[in-house]
């Protein structure tokens, strides 16, 4: 499945058409919205079902290291701006390595500050949190500015000023848990990218050498079958997927989508081997010139009566 990033669209707020900038140690799930101009910095993590939207406020920066859970819808109003650390203005600023867990809303003009923790559905919306804040489950901020270092419990509703002067320090015990959750995301982050980008072959011409399928006659009956100079390494993949049961597929993606690992699907519709070789030499054909990779679907995972043919994959790198 391709990841959905996009430009914004023209509006009488927004002329240009601005698309987001994504560093390419980052980890983009494929089924994430990007749109408009948001600014994403190095090894962060942005997971599944998440909406990053800058087609009404606009811009967005999201700092190195931060992570982005499932389900976090993080957009704008077209009034009002905070001002970043870099002294530039913003419709959302999101500090380093901060982490915002799974249902967080973040509506600016908002500016979360560097090693913030943000639970489980909370809500921050036109307000300013202070460096290494830590805000609990169901939690609501909006229209105040939290000191720096200070803990809101679960459930918090922080309205005014008042009540943000009066929130409790962040103590050891509460600095513990958000270092452990982070540390769980950073290590998916890195998986993630890893089997994404460091076991990819990057383009059709140089794995032209490795994999090349032609019929050859079988000594030991005389029957036409096929073989390949595919490297023993994938071989060996395709055949153990195969033994296992898999499907064979394969992804792709051009130049632009390999950075925020925007991957299209195509599942092959063989599941002997030398037909398999044959229609993987045929999607490559195809695909001259983009990054290319194996996968392997589990058949018994799918759902008869799902139209969005939802499986389970084994990726497998060339």
């Amino acid at each position: 499945m391709a990841a959905r990033s996009y430009a914004a669209p023209p509006t009488p707020w927004l002329k240009s058409l601005a698309e987001p900038k994504i560093h390419q140690t980052a980890y983009i799930h494929s089924f994430s919205n990007i749109i408009g101009d948001v600014r994403i910095g190095a090894n962060v993590l942005v997971a599944p079902g998440t909406s990053i939207r800058a087609d009404e406020g606009h811009p967005f920066h999201i700092g190195e290291g931060t992570k982005v859970q499932d389900g976090v819808v993080i957009h704008g109003l077209e009034q009002g701006r905070v001002v970043g650390d870099d002294n530039n203005s913003y419709s959302v600023w999101i500090g380093n390595n901060v982490s915002i867990t799974h249902l967080v809303l973040i509506k600016g003009p908002a500016y979360v500050g560097d090693d913030c923790f943000i639970g489980f559905r909370s809500t921050v919306f036109n307000a300013r949190v202070g460096q290494g804040c830590i805000i609990m489950m169901h939690s609501l901020i909006q229209d105040v500015e939290i000191p720096p270092g200070k803990y809101i419990p679960s459930g918090s509703v922080i309205t005014n000023q008042q009540q943000a002067d009066r929130l409790p320090n962040v103590q050891d015990s509460d600095i513990k848990f958000a270092t452990h959750v982070v540390g769980i995301n950073d290590a998916l982050r890195s998986g993630y990218h890893t089997e994404n980008i460091t076991r990819i072959t990057p383009s059709r011409d140089q794995i032209a050498k490795s994999y090349q399928s032609r019929s050859e006659p079988d000594n030991r009956n005389g029957q036409g079958s096929q073989s390949t100079s595919l490297s023993t390494e994938v071989v060996e993949q395709v055949r153990s997927l195969l033994a296992q049961g898999y499907r064979i597929g394969m992804e792709y993606a051009d130049a632009r989508r390999f950075q925020t690992s925007s991957w299209k699907s195509v599942p092959l519709q063989a599941n002997r081997e030398p037909e398999v070789f044959s229609e993987l030499e045929a999607c490559l054909d195809e695909h001259n010139g983009e990054y290319v990779r194996l996968i392997g679907i589990d058949p018994k995972s799918k759902k008869a009566d799902s139209r969005d043919n939802h499986s389970t994959t084994q990726r497998a790198g060339w």
